[in-house]
């Protein structure tokens, strides 16, 4: 009943684990120190970017036949296992913070951290696959929220231990490979 909501929650908060918007809730943390205002500016800005990452994945679910829409979802969790291989980066001008205050400048950073990132591509495979849309966009922000509120909270001992991040990206390729191998060859309902 509720698959749409635990699966999009799981998947991404694995795809955000060492993700720039990661990193990104690291830098807020340090720079505002004001966990509240972030946190709730990471929640409307992902909010705003899922839904229409959703929506566009269900309005693309309708025009391609089941066959297509299974390659499609099987080989875009296997570009995304790729891509949780390679680390982000953060440019130096992406780390700079405009002083509009935590809340303000932390929906727009984020929000445009999430274009064409792998979070919001997963979201619209998984928009592809799921619905009802209010499911997925809300278990694609339940994980987004699951990965960057602990980064905001714990962002020095988390910074201190960057290394573990490495780790992390690998189980998520792992996990998103076996999807993605789970989605093309037909295990799926």
């Amino acid at each position: 009943m509720f698959d749409a909501l635990m699966v999009s929650t799981g998947v991404v908060a694995v795809a955000e684990m060492g993700d720039k918007t990661q990193l990104l809730s690291l830098i807020l943390a340090a720079r505002f120190r004001r966990p509240l205002p972030i946190v709730a500016g990471i929640f409307v800005a992902t909010v705003l970017n899922h839904f229409a990452a959703a929506w566009v994945g269900q309005q693309v679910a309708g025009l391609i036949s089941p066959d297509i829409l299974r390659w499609v979802v099987g080989l875009g969790f296997l570009a995304i296992a790729a891509w949780a291989i390679i680390p982000d980066e953060m440019e130096e001008g992406e780390a700079a913070v405009k002083p509009y205050g935590a809340f303000l400048a932390t929906c727009v950073a984020f929000f445009l951290a999430e274009m064409g990132d792998k979070t919001q591509v997963a979201t619209i495979a998984l928009a592809l696959k799921y619905s009802p849309l209010w499911q997925v966009v809300i278990g694609t922000t339940v994980g987004m929220m699951i990965a960057n509120v602990p980064a905001v909270y714990l962002g020095d001992w988390i910074s201190s231990r960057m290394h573990l991040l490495r780790m992390v990206r690998f189980v998520a390729a792992a996990i998103f490979a076996a999807i993605g191998l789970f989605a093309l060859f037909g295990f799926s309902n």
